[in-house]
C-alpha cells in the first residue's frame, strides 16, 4: 500500500530527533480498534547504575579494561574531554547509543570504551539494537508472523483443545486475509476486484468490489457451516439461493445482503472462528462429514482445504487490487492444497471426457488396477510427486506406468488451479505424451469456480 511521505522541512524551525513510530496493533483475531492506539512508554535503555556508594578513588596505575577503571585525574584523558566516573560514564551508554549525548559526553564515553571490555561490549549491543529501530522498511506486519507466533506457542504449551491438522490452513489463511482487512482503508473496500475462472474451455471473470469478495467467501463458507448444524449467513434466502457456490453467491450479490463497506468483514470473520471451534471440539469422526457443494460434495477435511486455498485465492485478488504485499502460504499448506487438487485431477480428467472436452482413455483398466499415469512435479516451497492416473478415477497412478511427465513451480500450478492462467500460459517443463499433457493441465483449469 502506498503511505503518505513526511512533510517537508521547516528551515525556521529548530531541527527534531526523528520520530520513532509507535508499534501498530497486532494482526491478531480480537483487538479492539475502537480504543485509541497508543504507543507504550519509552523503555529505559540504559545500564542500570552502581549500587550509591563513595566515588571510587582512582588508582596511580589503572588497568586497562578494568570494569571499574574511571578516567579521572588530568592524566587520564587528553584536554577537551569529560572527567566522569564510570558508573556515570555507563548510564550514558544509552543515551550514546541513540546519538543523544553532547559532544563532550559522546567524546568522554568513547574515550571509555577503549578502556573498558564490559560497557564497549554493552554498547555494541545497545548500538544494534537502536540500528533495528531505525531501519527504514515497510511498516506492513508479515503475514506470517501470526502463524510463527502461534506454531512456537502450541509447541511450547499446546492448546487444551487443539485445532486439528487438516483445519489449520483455513484457520491460517483466513487470519491471513483478516490481516489484510484490518490494514485497508474504508475507502479501497470499494475497489474493483475482478474474478478469474475457467468455463469449459474458456476463461470468464466477475467483476466485483473487496467487500464483494469478503460476501462471496462468506456464502460459500456457509456451506461448511450447514454441514456442521450451523446458522445459514444467507438466512432465509439460502431456501431459493441454490446449493452450488456460484448460485449462493450471485443470490447473496443481488439481495440487500451485499454491504459495500467493511460491515461484511465482521460477520464474515465471526463465520470463520465459529467453524474453526466446531470442528476443534467435535472430535475424529466430523474429518468424513459430507459437505454438498450442489453438483459435487467433499469430505469435511477436504472442504476446509478447499475453502483455505480459495481463501488464499481471494486475499491475493484483494491484495492486487488495493497494491498490498501478500505472499503465498506456508510451504506445508500449500502442500496439502496441491495434493487436494492432485487427488480431484482424475475426476475432473473423467468429468471432461463425458462432456468431449478430454481424448477418450486408451485402456480400460478395472478399479484399483494401475493404469497410465502422468508424473506430476511440483517445485518449489510446498513440492512434491504426485501420479495422476489417465484412464479412470479409480486406477491408481504409479511411477511404472507413467507416461509424461510435468515440471511446474507449486504458486503456478496453484495460478492454473485457481483459474488465474490458462494451459496454455502455465509455464510448465513437458515430457512425454503431449495428448495427456494438455488434458491434465485442462483438467487442473476446470477446478477452478466463482
Amino acid at each position: 500500500m502506498s503511505r503518505p511521505d513526511d512533510a517537508p522541512e521547516d528551515p525556521d524551525k529548530t531541527p527534531r530527533v526523528p520520530r520513532i513510530p509507535g508499534p501498530r496493533w497486532a494482526a491478531d483475531d480480537h483487538a479492539d480498534l475502537s480504543r485509541p492506539q497508543r504507543p507504550p512508554a519509552p523503555a529505559d535503555r540504559t545500564t542500570p547504575a552502581d549500587p550509591p556508594g563513595p566515588d571510587p578513588t582512582p588508582g596511580p596505575d589503572p588497568t586497562p579494561g578494568a570494569p571499574d577503571a574511571a578516567l579521572e585525574g588530568p592524566e587520564a584523558a587528553p584536554a577537551g574531554f569529560l572527567l566522569l566516573p564510570h558508573r556515570q560514564l555507563k548510564s550514558l551508554l544509552g543515551a550514546w547509543a541513540l546519538a543523544a549525548c553532547s559532544g563532550e559526553e559522546t567524546r568522554a564515553v568513547e574515550a571509555h570504551l577503549t578502556e573498558c571490555a564490559p560497557c564497549a561490549e554493552e554498547a555494541l549491543r545497545l548500538r544494534d539494537a537502536v540500528a533495528l529501530l531505525h531501519e527504514d522498511r515497510d511498516l506492513d506486519l508479515d503475514p506470517l508472523l501470526r502463524s510463527r507466533v502461534l506454531e512456537n506457542c502450541l509447541g511450547r504449551r499446546p492448546a487444551r483443545i487443539p485445532v486439528p491438522d487438516w483445519a489449520t490452513s483455513y484457520d491460517a489463511e483466513t487470519a491471513r486475509l483478516d490481516a489484510l482487512l484490518r490494514d485497508i482503508g474504508d475507502s479501497e473496500w470499494h475497489a474493483p476486484v475482478r474474478l478469474k475462472w475457467f468455463e469449459g474451455e474458456r476463461q470468464v471473470s466477475r467483476r466485483t468490489s473487496v467487500a464483494g469478495v469478503i460476501g462471496h467467501l462468506l456464502a460459500v463458507d456457509g456451506l461448511v457451516g450447514r454441514a456442521l448444524g450451523l446458522d445459514d449467513p444467507l438466512g432465509e434466502l439460502a431456501r431459493t439461493a441454490g446449493a452450488s457456490p456460484t448460485e449462493r453467491t450471485e443470490a447473496y450479490w443481488e439481495s440487500g445482503h451485499h454491504p459495500p463497506t467493511r460491515a461484511i468483514r465482521g460477520p464474515w470473520r465471526e463465520q470463520s472462528h465459529t467453524l474453526v471451534r466446531t470442528v476443534s471440539f467435535a472430535g475424529r469422526g466430523v474429518a468424513d462429514l459430507t459437505v454438498p457443494y450442489g453438483d459435487f460434495a467433499l469430505p469435511l477435511r477436504d472442504a476446509l482445504l478447499d475453502r483455505a486455498f480459495e481463501c488464499w485465492v481471494h486475499a491475493d485478488d484483494i491484495a492486487g487490487a488495493v497494491d498490498y504485499p501478500y505472499a503465498p502460504p506456508g510451504g506445508a499448506h500449500l502442500h496439502t492444497m496441491i495434493d487436494l487438487a492432485a487427488r480431484l485431477l482424475p475426476a475432473a480428467l473423467a468429468d471432461r471426457r463425458r462432456a468431449g472436452l478430454a481424448s477418450p482413455p486408451r485402456h480400460l483398466v478395472a478399479a484399483g488396477s494401475p493404469g497410465r499415469s502422468l508424473h506430476l512435479e511440483i517445485e518449489g516451497s510446498g513440492g512434491g510427486h504426485w501420479y495422476i492416473a489417465l484412464d479412470s478415477p479409480a486406477a491408481l497412478g504409479t511411477k511404472e506406468r507413467a507416461v509424461a511427465q510435468v515440471a511446474m513451480d507449486g504458486v503456478e500450478f496453484c495460478q492454473l488451479l485457481a483459474g488465474h492462467v490458462s494451459p496454455q500460459e502455465a509455464a510448465a517443463g513437458q515430457d512425454g505424451d503431449r495428448e495427456a499433457i494438455r488434458d491434465v493441465l485442462s483438467a487442473a483449469a476446470s477446478l477452478s469456480r466463482l
